[in-house]
């Protein structure tokens, strides 16, 4: 009876052993398989379809079906790129042409009063498609990752300086300027990107300020961000319209005749949002807007 009861231990030890190494193998093979797929360097060569237990056969299909996902995906990014580019390099010359031929229009004494207003509006309009082209391929190329944001330290004061006072606010006499001393601080942004933002920003305080107005820019600096406002005395955004604003091409009901694609705040989001950053609004219909950008201290 001893004996028969040692017999069943070791054989029972025996199993448990050998189902201990099994299990051991296949949760090796299975750390291999997904270790090979986070690096990116997953094959399906590298298993074949005997060795593979049930487990390790489902976790095959599903790497070799991220692996063509992310095959398709970077085509498919590629094809965009290429697109994008198309679209810069075969508007740029037409479109520059029909600026020249409404100049040389302009330009000749011959012309009528209507067909000087009628060249004035073919060149505002052609400035406006201009703009539209430009922006759409200012968000795409930073959608699809052919240019990247790269955020590092960088003086907020420099970046204030890039800023420049629009020609619309000249033109319709709104004041701008930046309020009070700008303090000697830095925060982790990508200089152009943010300037890019910065500048939507502006731009479109100016174009809902009425003649007479004021645009102002003025920093604080917090422990882990530095906030940038851009504020002004302009018609304000009711309520309802705050969460809509920064979706691409949305345009208020009550600003449809404003020029704009309704691509800036969009924009400028994106870019906040890659490199750590946020933005937030405050505003009262009738008593002007403050646009606040958070730009973080550190890369983290």
């Amino acid at each position: 009876m001893t004996v028969f009861c040692m017999i069943v231990t070791a054989a029972a030890l025996l199993t448990a052993g050998l189902v201990y190494g099994r299990t051991r193998r296949l949760l090796g093979r299975l750390d291999r398989m997904l270790e090979s797929a986070v690096d990116g360097h997953f094959e399906e060569t590298e298993y074949t379809e005997e060795m593979l237990s049930r487990l390790e056969a489902r976790m095959y299909r599903y790497l070799s079906m991220d692996r063509q996902d992310r095959r398709e995906t970077a085509k498919e990014r590629d094809a965009v790129k290429t697109l994008v580019s198309d679209i810069s390099h075969q508007t740029k010359t037409p479109l520059a042409n029909i600026l020249l031929y409404i100049q040389l229009l302009q330009e000749n004494g011959s012309l009528d009063e209507d067909a000087r207003q009628i060249a004035g509006r073919i060149e505002a309009q052609t400035e406006k498609l201009n703009f539209l082209i430009q922006s759409l391929i200012r968000t795409s190329r930073l959608e699809n990752g052919i240019v990247s944001v790269n955020p590092k330290e960088n003086r907020v004061r420099e970046l204030l300086e890039g800023l420049s006072c629009p020609e619309e606010a000249k033109a319709k006499g709104v004041a701008y300027g930046v309020a009070g001393e700008v303090p000697d601080i830095c925060a982790c942004f990508d200089r152009k990107w943010t300037l890019e933002a910065l500048s939507n920003l502006v731009d479109n305080a100016v174009k809902y300020t009425p003649a007479g107005g004021k645009v102002a820019v003025s920093v604080q600096d917090y422990e882990m961000f530095v906030r940038i406002d851009v504020s002004d005395t302009g018609i304000g955004i009711p309520e309802e319209e705050t969460a809509k604003i920064f979706a691409r091409f949305y345009r208020a009901p009550g600003v449809q005749e404003e020029k704009g694609v309704g691509l800036g705040l969009y924009l400028a989001r994106e870019i906040l949002q890659r490199e750590g950053g946020y933005m937030r609004v405050d505003s009262v219909p009738g008593g002007g807007s403050v646009f606040s950008v958070f730009l973080p201290k550190s890369t983290a």
